[in-house]
Formats: structure tokens, C-alpha cells, sequence
């Protein structure tokens, strides 16, 4: 346990943050779940909201420093890549 008053203040910041970001990630993950059911499911209209849902979410955590702005780019670059694909076929 931390003793000193600035260490117990980090410890009660770094709770904060976890809740913070384990809510963030588990949006994200919502979102891009639903995205994908969506694509499988092969209803354009709703894929491509989705998608912008899940980019949005993906965004919004790189921005805020949940995750890496270059995995939040390169996983809104495959969902992309997936819905061009769901909508050819």
C-alpha cells in the first residue's frame, strides 16, 4: 500500500484511469462486434453504419490514449477493407 501522500494520490488516479479506459475498450469492442455481425449478416446499409459507429469509437480511443493512434488506424482501415468487400459480394 502506498505510503506517501503523492503515491496515494497516483494509486486513486490510476483506478480512475483503468475504469476509464476498461470502459472505452469494451465500447470499442462492442462496436466493432457489431460491425462485423452486421457484415456477415450482409445488410449494406447497416454495415456501413457500423462501420462508422466502430470508427468513431476506434478514433475516440486513439485519441484519448487508450490505444495507439496507428492500431486504431489500422484496424479502421480492415474494417474498411471488409465492408468494400461484404458489399461486392
Amino acid at each position: 500500500m502506498a505510503q506517501h501522500k503523492s503515491a496515494r494520490k497516483r494509486a486513486r488516479q490510476a483506478v480512475k484511469r483503468h475504469a476509464r479506459n476498461r470502459n472505452i475498450s469494451s465500447a470499442v469492442k462492442t462496436g466493432v462486434k457489431a460491425f462485423r455481425t452486421a457484415a456477415d449478416a450482409g445488410d449494406e446499409a447497416e454495415t456501413t453504419a457500423a462501420l462508422r459507429r466502430a470508427e468513431g469509437l476506434l478514433r475516440r480511443a486513439a485519441s484519448k490514449g487508450v490505444i495507439p493512434k496507428k492500431r486504431a488506424s489500422r484496424r479502421v482501415s480492415r474494417l474498411a477493407r471488409r465492408a468494400n468487400q461484404s458489399a461486392k459480394s
